[in-house]
């Protein structure tokens, strides 16, 4: 198989549930391409954003963004969400650098780790209610507001990959491990090209659905406040810890999601979108 195309099925593979089947050859060509982080995004952005579209179109707001929520997990995994877990676990213990380190990859889940799991579920939720209420008061039918949240869900994903390469490119790996692989492959160079993929990605859904504040692309504002939102979180591993590894990169991909949601609602809030 062309080693790129074996490449992007890996990615796939190790980003998401979708069943394409993995390999080491193809985790190694992939690892060799992390900016098709990216690619993954927009795929799984525009299926997300598909079956966001259907729910909100057809289900009460609150049953709706549950099902997405469950949805959303279902396709990428729980990795993420156990990355968070494990961060909370990591920032909330108390001393050394090396007490914070241990119990960053103790397997065993504390109450650290339930609570900012916790947060990032309710944020996640309260976003999307905030979303559709702030959607269902500018747009006069609930096709308008599907639309809303085809695009959010979308631009979200792809901000949300791009978190994960921001803490890969600028990050300190501290263990060895699949963390320290991607780190030590996510070049500055591979860092930009998945940084162009991304721009164009939300730059184009905003075009297509005519969301702008401002003479601005409402996508592209989601977009670099989750990279802002990531470079803070990975300010805070290091101080922390020292540096990064995958749990961390994990977490990336939650903060960067939630951000760029939360960035949208608040545009449709006080930027007079049009």
């Amino acid at each position: 198989m062309n080693a790129f195309l074996l490449a992007l099925r890996s990615s796939f593979g190790f980003l998401s549930t979708i069943p394409v089947g993995i390999t080491m050859e193809g985790l190694d060509e992939f690892f060799k391409r992390t900016y098709l982080h990216l690619v993954v995004g927009i795929v799984l952005g525009l299926i997300m954003g598909a079956v966001a579209y259907v729910l909100i179109s057809y289900l009460p707001a609150p049953i709706a963004v549950v099902l997405l929520i469950a949805f959303v997990y279902y396709i990428t995994g729980l990795n993420h969400l156990d990355g968070m877990a494990d961060l909370g676990d990591g920032l909330t213990a108390h001393g050394s650098v090396e007490k914070k380190l241990k119990a960053l990859k103790d397997m065993s889940l504390g109450i650290g780790g339930v609570a900012y799991a916790a947060l990032t579920l309710i944020a996640f939720y309260a976003v999307l209610i905030s979303l559709y209420n702030e959607s269902d008061a500018i747009y006069s039918t609930s096709a308008d507001v599907a639309r809303i949240f085809f695009f959010a869900m979308f631009v979200s994903e792809v901000s949300a990959m791009q978190s994960m390469l921001t803490i890969a490119a600028f990050g300190k790996s501290i263990h060895e491990g699949l963390g320290s692989i991607l780190v030590n492959n996510t070049t500055v160079p591979k860092y930009l090209i998945g940084f162009v993929i991304g721009s164009i990605a939300c730059i184009g859904a905003s075009m297509y659905f005519g969301l702008w504040v401002a003479g601005i692309p409402a996508g592209i504002l989601a977009f670099i406040a989750a990279i802002v939102a990531t470079l803070l979180l990975l300010n805070v591993s290091t101080r922390h810890f020292g540096g990064v590894n995958g749990d961390v990169i994990g977490a990336s991909n939650e903060v960067g999601r939630v951000i760029a949601l939360i960035t949208i609602t608040l545009v449709l809030m006080y930027g007079g979108i049009v």
